[in-house]
């Protein structure tokens, strides 16, 4: 029994004439009549009383009817759904982004692209960024945006721009010169993402310095959020380093202040995807306003990836500041 029959068998129900259900279905009369005729021989039953005004429905056309109904249904959602996927008028994009996207003016994100595309459903993961690209990898998110180092194996990785991390602390005397990797190692350290641990991009990088110096990173404190870390700092229980678009946002208490380290450390954030794999329409159209809103942060001179290397020492513009 094909879609074809179906339909036919549904038209020919719906308006009473094998005639007006071909008018309906935009094909002749007969092809119609062929149609539902194939249907009674192959089961050997009638679907219709046939008679000089009305087609009646049989017990059994009344037994296939509601068959008839969902299958046709089910098989038009999947054409649409399929059709969504060509066109911004339906469909899901899925994407993940950096556990600390919104100091990075990604909180509007979701909202300017629904403004955009409201029959668009949207799947926004915040996650750090060795899961973002483990999920990525996995195909449980198509694309996502994470700081990088991360295992890019079978990932496409795009650096867009890259910001300054440094040291934050509530006591004065040890700001007043940049911080070494010897005085990293002293000090009391609260760190953030206690989940992903040593295997998150920014500390795995200060690990990596540190080890070469011949210096072990021990925290004092693990906690999961940035916001907490900064407020415990505050109390002077300890200190931390954060990226400069952290310390430039409300979130960093007003008694923290920073300083860089003495050989400079950066936050290179990147846009992943899966290697030669397709996005839909609806999540490269998130990608997109996601670098985009990113790249504004920054000039010409500040990108990095295809917008040419930023100079040594150099951080977007919006990002100087606190």
């Amino acid at each position: 029994m094909t879609l074809n029959q179906l339909r036919a068998f549904l038209a020919a129900a719906r308006t009473g004439s094998f005639t007006a259900a071909a008018v309906e279905l935009g094909v002749a009369q007969a092809s119609v009549s062929e149609l539902i005729r194939r249907v009674e021989d192959e089961h050997k039953v009638h679907l219709f009383v046939r008679n000089s005004r009305r087609l009646a429905l049989t017990p059994a056309g009344q037994e296939l009817l509601a068959f008839a109904e969902q299958s046709v249904a089910a098989a038009d959602a999947g054409s649409q759904a399929l059709r969504s996927l060509q066109t911004l008028s339906g469909g899901v994009a899925t994407f993940g982004l950096l556990r600390n996207a919104d100091y990075y003016l990604l909180s509007d994100l979701v909202e300017r692209f629904h403004t955009r595309y409201p029959e668009v459903r949207v799947r926004l993961v915040g996650l750090n960024s060795v899961d973002v690209a483990s999920a990525v990898a996995r195909r449980t998110l198509e694309a996502g945006i994470v700081v990088l180092p991360i295992d890019d194996a079978d990932l496409k990785v795009t650096p867009l721009i890259r910001d300054e991390v440094v040291y934050a602390s509530a006591h004065p005397e040890r700001l007043r010169s940049p911080m070494t990797i010897a005085g990293l190692a002293e000090a009391r350290l609260i760190l953030y993402d206690a989940h992903a641990g040593w295997n998150d991009p920014t500390r795995r990088q200060m690990a990596e310095r540190s080890q070469l110096a011949g210096f072990k990173l021990d925290p004092w404190i693990e906690v999961e959020h940035v916001e907490a870390a900064l407020s415990l700092v505050a109390r002077g229980i300890g200190d931390t380093f954060v990226s400069r678009a952290v310390a430039a946002s409300p979130v960093c208490p007003k008694n923290v202040g920073i300083v860089p380290f003495e050989q400079p450390l950066y936050d290179t954030i990147a846009f992943v995807k899966r290697e030669s794999s397709h996005l839909s329409p609806a999540t490269r159209e998130l990608a997109r306003l996601a670098r985009r809103m990113l790249l504004d942060q920054a000039d010409a001179t500040h990108r990095l990836g295809g917008d040419g290397p930023a100079p040594a020492g150099s951080v977007p513009d919006r990002l100087h500041t606190r």
